[in-house]
């Protein structure tokens, strides 16, 4: 094999003619000159048309390689500009490197895999680049991939919706999840009607026609949106949401007994029922001995406070498995919270009273939002393995390459 076609396929170039190879000693690197083929040559980088060229551009310009050895390796050559007639004037495209790139696309390719499974500072001290380059390197990666991939949009038919909280300051990322995939599908600072619209802007009129169902945590900004732009789709209450307020309730009847007891002078009973709190929390099946004899405690010496107790583990047994006939038992809750005489129940139950038929999707579907979260989880980890963010795009596109379900592979030629 020709030395000129080694260092090709050692550097995967692709349609490529290798110049010459010199070393710099000065910078201590390897510089490869090369030129594109002529098929390849005079394209514009956006369409791939073949354009008429304008002018030789800046001149010579250097692209970073992946290293040979130890030895940091440079692909050199000239960088013309074409005239095209839907993207203007603009530098022809190279078979080596993606547009607007200072990397080839192997060494692009290489750290956008190794991102995947380390942290950005890691990967920039091991390949020797900025910080921020590999956010820049992972911007490009995602795009490339969103592009290779299609429509990815295509057959959605149920979908998550949620948010997320990535930097102090409120400051949130929409995220919608398909549950049939398990894929992040889109992600987008914000969280609001505006920002949830865009997403059914790309989704277009017919595909969210076609959305049957929907999950959320029951934010009016989620459900509004999704009413206006997915005619056919039902809303499933998040479970663990509606649970989340029935033990919000319930903490704050105990906080009321508490302050009850502190004001009639009863320490010792003040401090029972704080200590409780653990108690009357978790749930039956995880509760150790001296926890059941706390309980045992307060059915005895408390009736309201063991009234809502009861009440919270009666709103879970309402979303566990047994499909539309839990209406019943969702109905006799709500009456029941209504006439308990505990104030935090009764507005809990005139709350739920206007996401019934929402619970009522949740229990017949059997839909919830565990899969969003999952994401959401994954979502801050990654927010600290990067060790934080100056722009949301560098973020997003992270969680993409993570969470979009693209197949990226290590450069090679096996």
């Amino acid at each position: 094999m020709r030395s000129s076609s080694l260092w090709a396929k050692l550097l995967d170039l692709g349609a490529t003619v290798v110049e010459s190879v010199d070393f710099d000693d000065l910078d201590e690197s390897v510089i490869v000159s090369v030129r594109a083929r002529r098929g390849a040559r005079r394209r514009c980088p956006r369409c791939r048309r073949r354009c008429p060229g304008f002018d030789r551009g800046a001149g010579r310009r250097r692209w970073r390689a992946l290293d040979v050895g130890v030895l940091r390796t440079f692909v050199e050559a000239d960088a013309p500009r074409v005239s095209c007639p839907e993207h203007g004037v603009i530098v022809a495209s190279v078979p080596w490197a993606r547009h607007d790139s200072g990397h080839t696309r192997a060494f692009d390719d290489m750290a956008a895999w190794l991102v995947r499974f380390t942290s950005k500072s890691a990967v920039g001290e091991l390949l020797r680049i900025a910080w921020r380059t590999v956010g820049a390197i992972v911007i490009r990666v995602v795009a490339d991939a969103d592009a290779a991939a299609g429509d990815r949009l295509a057959g959605v038919r149920r979908i998550g919706i949620d948010e997320v909280s990535y930097r102090r300051g409120h400051k949130y990322l929409t995220v919608v999840v398909d549950h049939d995939t398990g894929n992040l599908l889109w992600i987008k600072p914000g969280r609001d009607k505006k920002t949830l619209s865009e997403f059914f802007d790309l989704l277009g009129a017919d595909r969210c026609a076609a959305i049957d169902l929907v999950s959320a945590d029951g934010a009016d900004w989620i459900a509004d949106v999704v009413g206006l732009r997915c005619p056919n789709a039902k809303l499933c209450m998040d479970p663990f949401h509606v649970v989340v307020w029935g033990q919000d309730a319930l903490d704050l009847v105990r906080r009321d007994v508490w302050n009850t007891a502190r004001r009639n002078g009863s320490t010792a009973g003040a401090r029972r029922i704080r200590d409780s709190r653990f108690a009357l929390w978790k749930n039956p099946g995880n509760l150790t001995d001296r926890q059941r004899i706390r309980l045992a405690e307060i059915a005895e010496t408390n009736k309201p406070l063991y009234r809502a107790y009861l009440l919270k583990e009666q709103l879970r047994e309402v979303f566990a498995p047994g499909g539309p006939e839990r209406a019943d038992l969702l109905d006799a809750w709500l009456a029941w919270a209504s006439r308990s005489k505990l104030a935090p129940f009764v507005d809990l139950a005139r709350r739920m009273r206007r996401y019934r038929g929402d619970i009522i999707n949740t229990l017949t579907y059997q839909l919830s939002n565990a899969r969003v979260e999952s994401i959401n989880t994954k979502i801050r980890l990654l927010t600290r393995i990067a060790f934080g963010f100056k722009s949301p795009d560098a973020l997003t596109a992270l969680v993409r390459l993570h969470l979009g379900g693209y197949d990226l592979t290590l450069p090679s030629r096996n």
